[in-house]
């Protein structure tokens, strides 16, 4: 064997993964790094037992040239395999998520476009050498009168901003950009499909062009555990209900109605051992931060307190704000630490939210009907999938605790995560 064909046998010392800074690929969160490509290029580094390093570039151009200088092995960068870049010459590795290319306008700013032609004289910005740029490069061989422009000094992220600002009229992002952004600026308004669906990939340095087969064999081996979609579901598990008008209303709230109550979230959340922007999140779900809600069935307060479980957290009055955020923060509390031990990470905060809106003996039917159903009863994403089964009789009626909305939790959890998302952002 030769010195060439020795190195190329070898994995790397250290993985170097050129990537670029945006909520759906590497970012800085609080103190700790994170984003769905920092944690596949983690996952994939400890597989080989192996330390990594990240290069962060701000260009699409620059994660290539990096990437043919031989800077980094592998790029993992939110990159769309095209034909056109296969033709370029670049091995791609094994596609690991579907996305879709989306036109992206703000809903009352003009009229809004539907379908390719309309985007005729609109002020369009995409991002420079993306997949976007190839996409209309193609429709405009039948449209000469399509026009774009190509920015290189912003991401898809601020055009988006642009695009909400009313500084340009329209801009084109892949669906989980747009699905985790318009949360922020929830008056960015999806027009139409660009293209049919596509796959991301890693793009592999030529001298690391073998690295294709280990990235399959890795690939699915994390597809057939459930760590792939552990990782997805942490980024974009959250992102399928939107709600324009509460999503528009919440954003309002976080300055009108948050600063009265942040102290007290912050003090009780220590009580539940999760951060006080969980908490306040919760509490949206339950009541708006409206210390005088109800509900027909009885529950009060902005934690929405039940009678019984307000007195078993020693809660005198319910409409009390202070009095409901500090029993809240205890009952989640209790569910957490009722959650069994081998539930472990995100699966137990978001078993215990779930218990927490149906009742933890719904939940452990949840768990019991999961392992009939050789689903594992530890993992939320299997678990919400049987949730729903409680209402059907064909399942309930084997259960100990009977009928239930499982439907609920589901999206209960889902907001929440929605929620804090969009505080944790507010607040940056």
């Amino acid at each position: 064997m030769t010195a060439c064909e020795r190195q190329q046998a070898e994995f790397p010392e250290t993985l170097v993964v050129v990537t670029r800074n945006a909520p759906t690929t590497w970012y800085e969160d609080r103190e700790e790094v994170a984003g769905p490509e920092f944690d596949l290029v983690a996952a994939y580094a400890s597989y080989h037992e192996t330390p990594f390093r990240f290069v962060v570039v701000d260009t699409i151009d620059e994660v290539f040239l990096l990437l043919k200088q031989g800077k980094a092995h592998i790029a993992a960068a939110g990159l769309t395999l095209t034909e056109k870049r296969v033709q370029q010459g670049y091995v791609f590795g094994p596609e690991y998520y579907q996305v879709q290319q989306q036109v992206v306008c703000r809903r009352d700013n003009g009229s809004v476009p539907r379908k390719i032609e309309d985007l005729v004289g609109k002020n369009i910005e995409v991002i420079g050498s993306s997949s976007y740029v190839e996409r209309l490069q193609e429709l405009s061989q039948q449209i000469p009168d399509l026009k774009w422009t190509e920015v290189n000094d912003a991401g898809t992220e601020q055009l988006l901003e642009k695009v909400w600002l009313k500084q340009i009229d329209c801009t084109v992002a892949d669906s989980n950009i747009v699905s985790i952004n318009r949360r922020y600026y929830p008056e960015l308004l999806v027009a139409f499909p660009l293209a049919e669906n596509q796959s991301l990939a890693w793009i592999l340095a030529d001298n690391w062009k073998h690295l294709g087969s280990d990235l399959e064999s890795w690939l699915e081996q994390i597809e057939q555990n459930g760590d792939l979609a552990a990782i997805l579901d942490k980024y974009y598990g959250h992102v399928d209900i939107f709600d324009y008008v509460d999503m528009r209303q919440f954003i309002s709230r976080i300055k009108s109605h948050l600063p009265k109550y942040r102290e007290d979230f912050m003090r009780e959340s220590e009580v539940a051992g999760v951060d006080w922007t969980l908490l306040a999140a919760q509490a949206y779900q339950e009541s708006h931060w409206n210390p005088h809600a109800k509900s027909p069935t009885g529950v009060r307060g902005l934690m929405m307190l039940t009678l019984n479980t307000a007195k078993s957290v020693d809660v005198k009055n319910r409409l009390d704000a202070k009095q409901s955020i500090r029993g809240g923060a205890k009952y989640l509390a209790r569910m957490i630490q009722r959650v069994p031990d081998s539930v472990q990470g995100d699966n137990r905060l978001w078993l215990a939210l779930a218990a927490y809106n149906i009742g933890f003996g719904h939940l452990q039917d949840s768990r019991v009907l999961a392992e009939q159903l050789g689903k594992n009863p530890d993992s939320w994403i299997e678990l919400k999938q049987v949730l729903p089964l409680l209402s059907q009789k064909k399942h309930y009626k084997q259960l100990k605790y009977g009928y239930a909305r499982g439907t609920e939790p589901v999206t209960y959890v889902q907001r929440i995560r929605d929620y804090q998302q969009v505080l944790l952002q507010s607040l940056k």
